[in-house]
């Protein structure tokens, strides 16, 4: 069993690389945007491959989903957390690593400071599929996609979006 906070491989990934750790300044900076959750009290652990941030609190785990501008307390115990993250169904889910996989087969291959983003972001109706797939510098790519969801994120469903800015 692979020990998800210590970062050691996960068994899906022999040829790249599931997670993705980076300075505490530049979790600070990527998250800025992103003050519209509670993020008090959660230590950013590292990222899946498209620049989701793991947190570590006193009461377990959590996952921010950037695609959907979500924070979720996902897991109690580090046990959990570890087995969830090593299983087909929550690599897909937490680290969306069939996509991952396809985006480095297809050459895309971030850098130290880098994750996989979107050209066009899911919440602004870009498809999350590689045709749609760069990669971007994870502090940019994280507090833009922050402020997005901090702008549409009290709209209905279904409002058309335009005007976006970005400050």
């Amino acid at each position: 069993m692979v020990d998800a906070v210590s970062g050691r491989r996960f068994k899906c990934c022999q040829s790249m690389e599931p997670i993705r750790r980076f300075p505490a300044d530049a979790y600070v900076a990527a998250l800025e945007s992103w003050a519209f959750l509670d993020l008090a009290g959660k230590r950013p652990l590292f990222t899946s491959p498209f620049g989701d941030v793991f947190f570590q609190s006193a009461d377990g785990f959590w996952f921010l989903d950037v695609v959907g501008g979500e924070l979720n307390h996902g897991w109690s115990t580090e046990q959990e957390f570890s087995e969830s993250l090593n299983t087909r169904e929550g690599q897909d889910q937490y680290l969306m690593i069939g996509l991952a996989k396809a985006a480095d087969e297809a050459g895309l291959k971030p850098g130290a400071s880098e994750v996989y983003g979107f050209e066009i972001p899911p919440v602004l109706g870009g498809a999350t599929e590689l045709s749609n797939v760069e990669v971007s510098d994870f502090v940019v790519a994280l507090n833009l996609t922050g402020q997005i969801h901090s702008q549409v994120r009290d709209l209905p469903p279904g409002t058309p979006i335009s005007g976006i800015s970005l400050a």
